[in-house]
């Protein structure tokens, strides 16, 4: 009795010709090196979109750790042959390792990254479960748990509070900022660099009572550094983004007149 196997195809996926060429060669070249340690190889992000802009050629590489024992001179032969490869045919190469079973739970809890990578990703190599889960996820089957629901509106009250703090350190680089040149200021006219709360006296005494620079500089000196303590002393515990812009403005203004005074002194 003979009958036909229709086999079903993957969506059609957007690619650049030479951003596809790239990634298969590296994916054929892996291959040969590490058989049937590598259990597929997929181009997703950027590349796979087709987008205009010209960055980096992602290829996610699933390897084998359930049949195979990951031992630790397996793992360095296949990093040092990732990155000879990567250095052969093209820097623009952007490898992403992923254990079999790792990459497995991550499909099973509804992975937001993974189930990206699933919607658009171009399977290069594929031992024959990559495509197949492809089209478990296009047809609806593949469902967040929810663990990973959780899991992962979880982060998100941290994730608020880092940004807060990323503010306030940003806020504290800026001091450092405005004495690095304060100091580099001192320097030029031979004065030795003083401890931090004594540099905005140091510029009034040396530099604004002798018309070298205004008198603004020094008080934003003397205000970064009370600032600053401020800050590491948990008296200021949030800085908004209006407060920010303005910091920055007086930074870099001190830093150019600071500039200024070691170019043309």
């Amino acid at each position: 009795m003979k009958f036909t196997l229709k086999k079903q195809k993957p969506s059609v996926f957007n690619y650049k010709k030479e951003d596809f060429d790239i990634a298969y060669e590296f994916s054929k070249r892996l291959y040969k090196e590490m058989k049937d340690f590598i259990k597929a190889t997929v181009m997703f992000g950027s590349s796979a979109r087709k987008t205009i802009s010209q960055g980096d050629i992602d290829v996610l590489v699933i390897i084998d750790d359930l049949t195979i024992r990951l031992t630790p001179e397996l793992t360095e032969a296949y990093t040092i042959i990732t990155e000879k490869l990567v250095t052969e045919i093209s820097p623009m190469l952007h490898i992403t390792t992923l254990k079999l079973t790792a990459f497995w739970e991550y499909v099973r809890s509804g992975d937001p990254v993974i189930i990206n990578m699933l919607r658009e990703g171009i399977a290069l190599l594929d031992t024959g479960f990559f495509e197949p889960i492809q089209f478990l996820l296009k047809q609806g089957r593949i469902r967040p748990t929810h663990e990973s629901v959780w899991s992962y509106f979880a982060k998100a009250p941290s994730t608020l509070y880092n940004s807060k703090w990323h503010l306030l350190q940003a806020t504290v680089d800026l001091y450092w900022a405005v004495i690095d040149a304060a100091h580099a200021a001192l320097m030029k006219l031979g004065e030795i660099p003083p401890s931090p709360e004594h540099v905005a006296d140091m510029m009034q005494i040396h530099m604004v009572n002798k018309g070298l620079i205004s008198k603004k500089y020094a008080d934003t000196m003397r205000n970064f550094y009370n600032l600053s303590k401020k800050i590491n002393h948990r008296e200021i515990k949030e800085i908004s983004g209006k407060e920010y812009d303005s910091y920055y403005k007086e930074a870099q203004d001190f830093v150019y007149k600071i500039r200024e005074f070691i170019e043309d002194k």
